[in-house]
């Protein structure tokens, strides 16, 4: 495996340290016991922000790929594309001096300026969705549709952590071979999707930031549960 970059181990180091990226035993909402854990939720203090702001930059930075707007859907998704959005104008001024953000809201304003949308028109743009995880794909389901809805065209979607691991089986049956909700949203919709950190990249950084035991847990938790895609 090559060596992560050095704007990854600078995020990795930063979520370790400002406890975001938790070792240990949670509870998932998929009813798994996974031994690791992480909320952008909890990237609120300001250099925690300025961290995931300039992961988030220099990703987008180095994707093949054409956006006029970086959305961000409701709630989590909101900080994350407005500081990424700040984090790519300081990157290069010359470059994404117009860049916009939007985001939604979860209800519709029914006075003022109304609508679902706030921020930049989407209409006939094409928009990066910026959000921090796909879990079972909903949330992004739902701000693809606002989106199209809106007369946008969704270019692509990154997120800060890939956990490159199966949907659970709808048998209950582990065991069994499966795709990611990421991998599923790809061949859904034919989009590209991008990640700072993976798993593995995870696997591979937190070697002398974390105990030998929280990252052998961690080895056989994506042994078990890995995705195929």
């Amino acid at each position: 495996m090559s060596e992560l970059a050095q704007y990854k181990k600078d995020f990795l180091k930063s979520a370790i340290q400002g406890n975001i990226l938790k070792f240990g035993s949670f509870l998932l909402k998929s009813g798994r016991t996974s031994p690791y854990f992480f909320n952008a939720g909890d990237f609120y203090r300001a250099d925690l922000l300025n961290s995931i702001a300039t992961a988030y930059a220099l990703t987008i930075d180095s994707l093949p790929i054409q956006y006029d707007i970086i959305f961000g859907p409701a709630y989590k998704g909101i900080p994350l594309a407005t500081a990424a959005t700040i984090k790519l104008g300081q990157l290069d001024p010359s470059k994404y001096a117009s860049v916009e953000y939007s985001f939604d809201r979860k209800e519709a304003k029914d006075h003022g300026e109304g609508g679902n949308i706030v921020g930049a028109p989407l209409k006939g743009k094409r928009v990066l969705i910026v959000d921090d995880v796909i879990t079972a794909g909903t949330a992004k389901r739902e701000a693809i549709a606002k989106i199209e809805k809106e007369g946008g065209i969704v270019a692509g979607i990154v997120v800060a952590l890939d956990r490159m691991e199966k949907l659970p089986a709808k048998d209950g049956d582990d065991s069994k071979p499966g795709p990611s909700a990421l991998g599923e949203l790809k061949k859904e919709y034919n989009l590209p999707i991008y990640a700072i950190l993976t798993l593995d990249d995870i696997i591979e950084g937190i070697k002398g930031l974390v105990g030998e035991e929280d990252i052998k847990r961690t080895e056989e938790y994506r042994e078990k549960y890995k995705a195929t895609d």
